[in-house]
């Protein structure tokens, strides 16, 4: 999720007497715990676990990423290109929105395409690892405007808005942490391995690094003084969105490196904080339906899913699982059983490796568009 950025007077349209649950995504403690409190648990957990275990996390992180990680990227597909065409065509919707529309649409993901199959026709692994250098440069970028995101959205909900100023301040760190990640990973390593391609990373000079470490250090008391003046002022602070944006750029990102395990369990936690984020959209979405309320008509689980919202939210979900399972492992996997790519040494799983990169770089892409403030939807569904 990029980050949305709400305006005052976008928050102050909504009544001030609203249900308390509206106050919420979901509600206190689901947000608490989907949003960044789980982390607060698994943390120390992971850095105390003994690495024999580090396989028995990755089998288990891997059937998680079915029903967690991988439906996140499909829902967002879901969304993104839910009744584009008509969107394009409407035009009361701002024409930079309808711009955005275009260019994560149809040219980001026919340019990544067009490249990564450019990696694939010439057989040359170089090339596509560059996909792969992308991907690990803007894997960081993402969860920043992620955490910012939700801080912003808790701060819309609670009605604790931050001033420009302090918006500002938190963007740079956010921003800071992430090259100071960046750099640091490419400084202690000279290279990755992904489904058997390699991909080599850039020689950072130690001295950048500490002067990364330095800058984020500086930035980070900056937000602790902004957030002490704000409890001065009794300006209030929406503290689980503090919570979501703390555990976003330093636990999973800042210190991720700091043990195996919990380097593999991180992905997961980032979507399901995503998640929160959709299904309160998609609820609302569904419920705003006209014939929302009226029977789903479903002979087999119409006692569990009795109102039409209950079953098109079931299908979305069921959607999405399928959707991700066929992105991440059964088309690429199909591809590489049926087309071989030869070696010299060894197999490289050439079309798990493109549809991976592929799906992770475009979604940071897609995220840019849904989650924006100018966008009707988001306004309606997300703070509705």
């Amino acid at each position: 999720m990029s980050a949305v950025l709400p305006s005052q007077s976008l928050a102050t349209s909504t009544p001030r007497a609203a249900a308390a649950d509206q106050r919420h995504l979901v509600g206190p403690l689901v947000d608490f715990l989907c949003l960044g409190g789980i982390s607060l648990v698994l943390f120390p957990i992971a850095v105390l676990v003994p690495h024999d275990w580090s396989p028995t996390v990755a089998v288990a992180t891997m059937l998680v990423a079915n029903l967690v990680n991988h439906p996140h990227f499909a829902h967002s597909y879901q969304i993104f290109y839910r009744g584009l065409f008509a969107k394009l065509r409407d035009e009361t919707l701002p024409r930079e929105l309808r711009a955005r529309y275009v260019f994560a649409g149809f040219i980001a993901p026919l340019t990544l395409a067009g490249f990564l199959g450019a990696g694939l026709a010439m057989q040359d692994l170089a090339l596509l690892g560059l996909g792969a250098n992308a991907m690990a440069f803007l894997v960081g970028w993402h969860y920043v405007k992620q955490g910012y995101g939700i801080l912003m959205v808790d701060a819309v909900l609670k009605r604790r808005f931050f001033q420009p100023g302090e918006k500002k301040i938190l963007l740079v760190n956010a921003y800071v942490v992430w090259l100071m990640s960046w750099m640091t990973v490419n400084a202690l390593l000279s290279e990755r391995n992904l489904w058997g391609i390699e991909y080599v990373l850039l020689g950072i000079p130690w001295p950048l690094v500490w002067a990364g470490w330095a800058a984020a250090g500086a930035t980070s008391l900056a937000v602790l003084a902004m957030l002490r003046a704000r409890l001065a002022r009794k300006d209030g602070v929406a503290w689980t969105g503090v919570l979501a944006y703390v555990v976003s750029i330093y636990l999973w990102l800042a210190f991720v490196r700091l043990d195996p395990v919990w380097l593999l369990v991180v992905p997961a936690l980032h979507s399901l904080q995503y998640l929160v984020v959709v299904w309160r959209f998609e609820t609302n979405r569904a419920r705003a339906a006209a014939d929302a309320m009226e029977p789903s008509g479903i002979p087999i689980l119409g006692r569990i899913l009795r109102a039409k919202y209950q079953a098109r939210l079931a299908g979305f979900a069921v959607l999405g699982i399928v959707l991700g399972f066929l992105l991440f492992w059964g088309i690429p996997v199909a591809l590489d059983t049926i087309i071989k790519f030869p070696q010299e040494t060894g197999r490289a799983f050439v079309f798990l490796f493109s549809f991976w990169v592929f799906v992770n770089v475009h979604h940071y892409f897609t995220d840019n568009v849904i989650w924006r403030s100018q966008n009707p939807e988001t306004r309606r569904y997300l703070f509705g």
